[in-house]
Formats: C-alpha cells, structure tokens, sequence
C-alpha cells in the first residue's frame, strides 16, 4: 500500500511540474530567440545609419573598415557593408572574390538593396555553427545608398537556453524529491493501521489468537475498519472456542457413561435369557461403535484445540510397527497384509499423525476386505517437481502411503464423498462411524499434506495419503537412495 500511495503522489506531482515547467521552458526560450533577434535588428540599424552619414560625407574608405570590425568584435559576429550596385564597401572578415561578386544576389542583401522597409531576418548554417542573420538597407533620405548585413552565431542563445532548462529539470527533480520524502511519510502514516490489520488477520488465518489491533492513528475510514475487525475476530474466536470446548467436553461426559454402560450390558450375559443373546450381542456392538465415534471426535477435537508443531517422523519404522500390530487381527479374519515399498524416511507431521492415518486405513480395508484376500501398505517416494499427484502443487520432495484392499470399492461420487464427517457408503458393513476418513484428511492437511480415495488395481479402494518428506541429513559417504523394503506378508492362521 504504501508504493501504491508513494507512487500516486509522484505521478500527480510529475504531471503537475510536466504541464508548469515544459510551457515555462519554451516561452523563455522563444523570449531569448526573440531579444537576440531584436538586438542584431538595433544592431543593424546602428550601422546602417553610420554608413549613410559616411558615404554622404565621402568618408566611406577611411570610417567603414574600422566601424565594422569594431561591430563585429562587439557582438561577436560579422558585419558586411555594400554599396548601392552590391560592391563591397567594408567587412569585418576575408571574403573571397567569388562571394564579393555574388553579394548582391545573396537573399538579405539584394532585398535591402530594394529598399524593403523590413529587415531581411535568415538563419544559416556555416561551418556546422547556426548564425542569425540581419540585413538593413543603407539611406539617405530617399536615396539609397547600400546595405548592410550582420550574422550573430546563436550559440549563446541556445547554452541560454540550455541552462534554463537544466535548472528547470534540477528544480523539477528536487521537487519530487521533495515529495517523495513527504508522501513516503504520509503513505507510512496513512498504511500503518493497515500493516497492522493485515499482521492480525494473517496471525488469525494461521490458527494464532485474535489479538484486539489497538489503533488510534489512521484515516477514519480505517479506524473504524479497525474496530469492525476487532468485533469480528473476537466473536469469531469465541465461536471456535464455543464448539472446540462443546466438542471436548461432550466427548469426555460420554466415555464415563459408555464405559458404564457396556459394563452393565456385559453384566446381563449370565442373567439373560438364550433367545435374548442376540439382542445383547447387537448393543455391545452398537456400544463399542458409539465409543469409537467418541473417540474420533476427541481426536478431532484435540486436533482443533492448537496447530501442533510438525515434527520429523521416521515413516519406515512408523509402518513397521503399525503392520506387527495389525497382523494378529488381521490373521483372525483370514486376510493377508503385505508391507512394501521404497524406503521413505522422514516425513514433516504433526506428532502421532501417520499412526492414526494408518490405523484408520487399515481398520477400513479389514472392514471390507474379503476372505483370504490381501490388504497391500505400500510407501512411494517421489523426487521434487513430479506431477503424479494431482491435487497439489508441484513442490519439495513427498511420500505417498498407499492402503490397497480387494473390496467391492466405492464409485466416484462415494469416493467424493467419502471424506465427510458421519458419511457412511449405503453398502457399508456395520461397526464403522464416519469420522476415521475425515479424520485422516484433517490430520493430512495439518501435516501439509492431502488425502484422496483412488480405484485399486484389483477392484478394491486405494488410500493415498501424501506427507511432505523431511530434509535428508547425509554424511560424508553415505550412499544417496537406500534400496526397496522387501515385501512382509502374512498368510492366514499363521504369525
């Protein structure tokens, strides 16, 4: 804003000083062009009247010489004196008999020589100099008696006007100097309380307190734009507070009575009667369902509560020990669990992230997974600039992590749509919340990543979640790509 304003300034101040200082230069320069002119004119009107008085007196010979030479070290010219047939009288400078014989014939002379009532006023250019040239007729009375001719160089006229127009071009440039510096302390002044507003919305687009922006300098406009700002984020906050707090503390109240509540129903098992087991199974069930929920939405919640600090995280021993702790419940279900891969490293996430990821991904390829069929995790590490992910920038060096069942998958819309929160598929098998995609997408994008649903290559759901690698730290040494995981599987009904 302030180049902005800095730069509105200038430009009305150099228009100002274009329109002033341009028609001031050239009516001084037209002045000076026109008081040369006048003086060679007085000049000229000068000698002539001299020569008449000569030439009537008979003293043409003797005075002529010594007048013009004496003119003509004074202006600083050449002065040429002719008489009434054009023949040379006098000159302050050779003249070669060449020029002698056509004096008559050159403009300014021969139209003095006519005895024209104006003087004939030419400039010429001789020896890559520019000259004024100024020629009068010579009388006496009514009798003519010659004519005479004077070149002034208009070298001085144009240093004049030089000069006036370097110090025009000076005092134009200290001008804007001189506004620079006023409009630079007017647009600092004017774009403070603006600096300040921006500082505070970009602290609360990042997740930071709403901090009240104190101003009580600035435009009015902008001091009530201050304090609409003001209002605005601390009802924003409060609104935020308000449901992170509902969200929390509605989470914890229910755990104690779930807790309660299933240890009630597990009491019921021996008491009840055998025709009424299955109705007991379903609210255990039902119970356990409703206590992952509450656990999905604590995370959520804590996840909201602060941007947590991302953190480097070694991914290949993160999926290591996610696929020892999955395989025993994987193994009772008859489904194989094959890890694979590239060797990732070190991703940039926030703290516990890539264990909920997977832990949901892989809760909801077990979920629809088919009997003796294969869940893949694979991890995929791509070098800067690939374009193989779609749905962000080209950038740094990232990881895919790709959670792969044989399932009957889900079409595009269900696959759109799969990332809202409580959003079950129809099809879907019972036991599942709504919040384990949502959650994994929330926890992807606070590590800088994105997550998206993909059609497997044999039918099923590929999950993909890309996280942002961590720098390398290599030694001296060190050998630059570590090679492929080997492939860990499982194979039913054994460890």
């Amino acid at each position: 804003m302030t180049r902005r304003l800095l730069l509105s300034y200038l430009t009305l101040a150099a228009l100002v000083l274009v329109c002033l200082e341009i028609p001031l230069g050239f009516v001084y320069s037209r002045g000076e062009r026109e008081r040369v002119i006048n003086a060679a004119k007085d000049e000229a009107e000068s000698v002539s009247a001299f020569a008449s008085l000569s030439v009537s007196a008979g003293r043409a010979a003797q005075d002529l010489p010594e007048r013009a030479a004496h003119c003509a070290e004074r202006i600083g010219g050449k002065v040429l004196i002719v008489d009434r047939s054009g023949a040379l009288l006098a000159t302050s400078h050779p003249v070669s008999p060449r020029e002698e014989r056509d004096l008559a014939s050159w403009p300014g002379i021969a139209a003095a020589l006519r005895g024209t009532a104006t003087a004939d006023v030419r400039t010429s250019t001789i020896g890559g100099v520019e000259y004024l040239a100024v020629a009068t007729p010579v009388r006496y009375g009514a009798e003519k008696q010659g004519a005479v001719r004077i070149t002034v160089p208009t070298r001085m006229v144009h240093e004049r006007v030089h000069h006036v127009w370097l110090l025009l071009a000076l005092g134009g440039l200290a001008v804007l100097t001189a506004v620079a510096v006023l409009g630079f302390a007017i647009a600092r002044w004017t774009g403070r309380p603006i600096r300040e507003l921006e500082r505070a919305t970009h602290e609360l687009a990042e997740g930071g307190t709403a901090v009240p922006v104190a101003i009580t300098e600035g435009p009015p406009e902008v001091r009530s734009l201050a304090a609409t700002f003001n209002r605005t984020a601390a009802r924003l906050e409060h609104l935020l507070a308000s449901q992170r707090a509902f969200a929390g503390e509605a989470s914890h109240q229910l755990k104690t009575p779930l807790a309660a509540l299933r240890l009630r129903l597990e009491n019921l098992e021996n008491d009840i009667a055998l025709h009424a087991r299955g109705g007991l199974t379903a609210a255990l069930t039902e119970t356990d369902r409703l206590a992952r929920m509450v656990e999905g939405l604590l995370a959520m919640a804590r996840l909201d509560e602060s941007a947590a600090e991302r953190e480097n995280v070694d991914l290949d021993r993160v999926c290591a020990e996610r696929h020892r702790a999955w395989v025993p419940l994987f193994e009772q279900q008859g489904v194989r669990l094959a890890s694979a891969g590239d060797y990732a490293g070190e991703v940039l996430v926030v703290p516990g992230a890539v264990e909920q990821i997977l832990d949901n991904l892989l809760s909801n390829a077990l979920r629809v997974a088919p009997h003796d069929s294969t869940v893949s995790l694979e991890s995929r590490r791509h070098a800067p600039h690939e374009r193989r992910f779609p749905y962000r920038p080209t950038g740094p060096a990232w990881v895919e992590l790709h959670v792969m069942d044989e399932g009957p998958g889900m079409t595009d819309e269900q696959r759109r749509r799969a990332f809202d929160r409580f959003w079950r598929a129809p099809d879907a098998p019972k036991g599942g919340t709504g919040l384990g995609l949502a959650l994994v997408q929330r926890l992807a994008h606070a590590s800088g990543g994105e997550a998206v649903l993909r059609r497997a290559p044999r039918g099923g759901l590929d999950a993909v979640v890309r996280l942002p690698s961590a720098p390398r730290r290599t030694s001296p040494g060190a050998p630059a790509q570590r090679p492929a995981r080997p492939l860990q599987t499982t194979t039913p009904g054994r460890c």
